[in-house]
């Protein structure tokens, strides 16, 4: 990419104000690395739900997240918690220097740049390195900034060479124009949001289940921690007033939480049966328990509705409410969701969700939703939020494949 006055500008000023040096945090791991820059911290959330789709459409793939400051990178932790495959950054300054040891240590094969307020120096470098770029979730309010405004061939001249560009709005769309993009090369798609996960599923074990219940209606309360243990089963016995075969399976956020659950139950005077030891549910049986992680995604599939735990009591913050929404399932959850809050708003909103306060508001809600129609209706709306968010998503996992794969070329980042 040629040098233009601006930049040359731009940079001259940038090793008078800017920090030269660079630290990493820890060595680059080996295999192909895809480098997602987020300097809008809103969107984590939806980064994260990005970053276990590319995980899970390619095997080994190493990701690195820069954002803007080290208290951003205490608040991309709790979002992405403890991931082997992933590592997380302070951007380095935008000075030569600084721009050079970062590229040195991390080598990216690939980068996302999301929102906007765009680093000239690093962006330049990547374009220089041939390393395939994509912008994606531009937004005006990231590119409204004075250096913008003064110097528009600067924009210009970093966002040319991007393989694709993706923004928010027609808003965004007017504003790469005045900066003197072709259209071209822009398409308008909806904010990144995410999409929830297909949690695997062996679906001998579903047609096996189906088998057993012989048409018995379910209800499933996931992530229960141990405060929620006797406000689910009280709910449970609430909504059995009403449909006598109702089935409950319960699943513990903590493994360990097993033997306080039986206790519970055998007080409570349920009959009870082990999914994960193998035990068949036959009529008899009133609450299944469902230890093993990895039987999640098995009874989303099979319940109408779900509970999603670690949401009736404060200091849980809830868990990801669209791996059920992604498999048909309506949510109910607590009020105590803070982690998760954009995710369980947007299905609120759309009326494939429902919050519930205690035991009798759970109880009241299965009881109305165990009718087929209900679940139904709140199970669709849940779909049309999912599928807003995979679409974009799709799009970028695609993008990501070809780049790695060398075949930019005859590929189409609007398609």
């Amino acid at each position: 990419m040629g040098r233009s006055f601006g930049l040359a500008a731009y940079s001259a000023l940038a090793r008078r104000t800017s920090d030269r040096r660079f630290l990493p945090s820890g060595p680059r791991p080996a295999g192909q690395l895809v480098w997602i820059h987020a300097p809008e911290t809103d969107t984590l959330l939806a980064i994260e739900d990005l970053t276990q789709r590319l995980r899970a459409a390619r095997y080994g793939l190493q990701i690195l997240i820069t954002v803007q400051t080290q208290a951003e990178i205490e608040a991309a932790h709790k979002v992405f918690g403890a991931q082997e495959a992933l590592k997380l950054e302070v951007a380095p300054s935008d000075h030569p220097d600084a721009v050079k040891a970062f590229w040195q240590h991390w080598a990216p094969d690939l980068g996302l740049w999301t929102w906007g307020r765009l680093m000239p120096n690093l962006i330049s470098l990547a374009h220089s390195k041939a390393c395939p770029m994509l912008l994606i979730d531009a937004d005006v309010s990231g590119f409204d900034g004075r250096r913008d405004r003064w110097l528009p061939d600067l924009s210009r001249q970093l966002l040319t060479p991007f393989a694709g560009i993706m923004v928010r709005s027609s808003e965004t769309l007017k504003r790469m124009e005045t900066l003197g993009l072709s259209t071209s090369n822009i398409d308008v798609t909806p904010p990144l949001q995410a999409g929830g996960r297909a949690l695997p599923c062996d679906h001998s074990d579903l047609d096996d289940l189906a088998k057993q219940l012989k048409g018995r209606p379910v209800w499933f309360a996931s992530h229960v921690q141990e405060k929620e243990i006797s406000p689910v089963l009280a709910a449970h016995r609430k909504a059995q007033r009403m449909s006598h075969r109702l089935l409950l399976v319960l699943h513990p956020a903590q493994e360990d939480l097993r033997a306080r659950i039986e206790q519970n139950i055998a007080s409570e005077g349920f009959r009870m049966a082990n999914w994960s030891e193998g035990n068949t549910c036959d009529d008899a049986v009133q609450v299944l328990l469902a230890t093993d992680p990895d039987d999640i995604g098995l009874f989303y599939r099979a319940s109408p509705v779900s509970f999603i735990g670690s949401s009736m009591f404060a200091g849980y913050h809830g868990s990801n409410p669209f791996d059920a929404a992604a498999l048909g399932s309506a949510v109910l959850y607590g009020p105590n969701v803070r982690r998760f809050l954009p995710f369980y708003s947007r299905l609120a909103k759309a009326g494939a969700a429902r919050i519930v306060q205690d035991a009798d508001g759970l109880g009241t809600a299965i009881t109305h939703l165990i009718a087929p129609d209900q679940a139904a209706s709140m199970a669709h709306a849940g779909w049309d939020v999912i599928s807003e968010g995979a679409s974009l998503t799709d799009r970028v996992v695609d993008f990501v494949q070809a780049g790695l794969d060398g075949e930019l070329e005859g590929v189409n980042a609007r398609a």
